[in-house]
């Protein structure tokens, strides 16, 4: 509502990710001179410890009508008021729209500062329509009867664009969050409904993370339940991935729809029961967790490929490909090339496929980071070439397939050359890795002066405590339960299954590990908003576990 209505009147937004800390937040305010900020309460609190540190703003919005008493103190110099009070204004001081033009900047969007500050992305209303304009065509029967769970933050490049493209089309949205998703969600009380139960949507954008939870909620209540349903689920699951591979074609007529009712309406129930399209993005989705949403919730993933600094825009699957691990092709506004990068072993020129650098081009190009002009100038072609085309140079690398599919394989920033000169891509192996049961977060680490690697495990807590159960091993909290030998030697031998079976190397798959009982999360600053890691942050967090696990 805030977005569209500074849209129509040509006020450009600054999107800041509420976890980012103090630093970052001044940074972010007072770089692009923000005069007006709307925040909730929480916020509020945050920004008057951090007030004698703000340049420029003059008005504080509260989504909330409980205003901090300390907050509306003229010392801040500055005017706190209500939403309620805003909307009373506008209803009582109606102004006519004044509209912007196409190359207005809509957005100035801060990214999640996985790496240093975060820097501030220039998008203009042209740059958003035509990645909104572009998706519309995608996928099929958008429209008034769909309803649309929104839980990821407006700050994220892949909500806004989803949210901008659903008020186009006119559909409904509901807001909700990552710890209230679902019914056993962490913050959802028990014996009351999370949000996917109450609204029921028929569409959601979703981070692979947040998919890889819905997929191990679902194992862990079938494995609890046991007995006859574990053996209908398996053998369900089974015959359905019979069906997909080609290999069974009778799972999909009336068996399909046996198995349909005996046993995946009760995971779709998990979300609603009426999801029919997901859009995965923010991240490569390991390809079993795909394969187990398109089964189980009967509704086809799309997975695209873009960044903040192509506003979301670059590829995007079609709705029928059934196939795992690839992020389509590209979208109607996006043109892509591959470029040669020696020092990684990747040409245009290899076989069976063209590798490279992925390099975007076309209208939903933005203009660059906020006063970096220096870094602008690196990643972004800051002239036309040409033909009139702007191009982003991502640092992502990917390769072609015959049908015109992009597949993500690597991150020119991820890749570490290890002692021997043996190469090791650490978010490949940590998509592998992530599918073990044990595994709620991961972070492979890798020195050049060693040849192997470690990581560091966050657990699942309920997957570790249900085998020290069968096991008989006792233990007063789950932080003594990850310190013990034999529970590190379960681990990682439940890593080292899942690296064989993606087919990893020896030296990828980390040789020691520790196990840390407490997860990471937006608000312990080691990982972004969009859950991916902060990996300088974490090594500088877990130093000394690193140093151990070397020695």
């Amino acid at each position: 509502m805030h977005l569209q209505g500074c849209f129509r009147r040509n006020v450009t937004v600054v999107t800041i990710y509420a976890s980012l800390g103090e630093e970052a937040l001044c940074h972010s305010l007072n770089e692009t001179e923000v005069t007006t900020v709307i925040c909730a309460q929480k916020e509020l609190k945050t920004l008057v410890g951090i007030s004698g540190q703000l340049d420029s703003v003059k008005r504080v919005i509260c989504m909330d009508d409980d205003i901090p008493s300390e907050a509306s103190s003229v010392e801040h110099g500055w005017i706190v008021t209500s939403f309620a009070n805003v909307e009373k204004l506008g209803r009582e001081n109606p102004v006519d729209a004044d509209l912007p033009h196409p190359a207005d900047v809509a957005v100035i969007m801060y990214t999640s500062g996985s790496t240093g500050l975060p820097k501030g992305v220039m998008m203009t209303h042209a740059n958003v329509l035509a990645t909104v304009s572009a998706v519309m065509t995608i996928v099929p029967d958008l429209g008034r009867n769909d309803t649309y769970l929104a839980y990821l933050p407006m700050a994220h490049i892949l909500e806004l664009a989803a949210e901008n493209l659903i008020a186009a089309c006119g559909s409904a949205i509901g807001y909700g969050s990552p710890l209230t998703l679902t019914d056993t969600s962490n913050k959802i009380k028990k014996g009351t409904k999370g949000d996917a139960t109450v609204l029921k949507p028929s569409l959601m954008a979703a981070v692979p993370a947040i998919l890889d939870r819905v997929r191990d909620g679902v194992f862990k209540k079938v494995n609890a339940t046991g007995g006859l349903s574990k053996k209908l689920f398996n053998l369900a699951y089974a015959r359905r991935l019979q069906a997909v591979n080609g290999s069974w074609l009778g799972a999909w007529g009336l068996e399909k729809a046996l198995w349909d009712f005996l046993v995946f309406r009760k995971v779709r129930a998990i979300l609603g029961g009426r999801i029919r399209f997901i859009l995965s993005g923010g991240a490569p989705l390991s390809g079993d967790t795909q394969r187990f949403i398109n089964i189980c919730l009967g509704a086809p993933i799309g997975q695209g490929y873009g960044l903040t600094e192509t506003c979301a825009g670059g590829t995007f699957s079609d709705v029928d490909d059934t196939s795992v691990g690839r992020v389509g092709p590209p979208l109607p506004c996006s043109f892509i090339k591959l470029i040669d990068w020696p020092e990684g072993g990747y040409l245009t020129k290899d076989s069976p496929m063209p590798r490279g650098e992925i390099v975007i081009g076309g209208p939903n190009v933005t203009l660059g980071y906020f006063t970096l002009h220096e870094l602008t100038s690196v990643s972004f072609m800051l002239k036309v070439d040409e033909k009139g085309m702007r191009w982003f140079y991502s640092g992502d690398i990917g390769r072609f397939h015959s049908d015109g599919c992009l597949e993500i394989i690597d991150r020119k920033k991820d890749i570490v050359k290890l002692q021997h000169g043996e190469y090791v891509s650490l978010g490949k192996v940590e998509a592998a890795l992530s599918v073990s049961p044990f595994v709620d977060n991961i972070m492979l680490h890798a020195d050049p002066i060693y040849n192997y690697c470690v990581a560091l495990v966050v657990v699942s807590p309920s997957t570790l405590e249900d085998w020290a159960s069968s096991k008989g091993i006792a233990y007063s909290n789950l932080s003594e339960l990850c310190k013990r030998e034999d529970t590190m030697k379960e681990v990682h031998a439940s890593l080292v299954k899942e690296g064989k079976k993606a087919r990893l190397e020896k030296f990828e798959i980390p040789a020691k590990i520790e196990l840390l009982p407490e997860p990471w999360t937006p608000e312990s600053g080691l990982v972004t908003a969009a859950l991916k890691l902060k990996r300088e942050a974490i090594r500088k967090a877990f130093h000394e576990v690193l140093l151990k696990l070397y020695a």
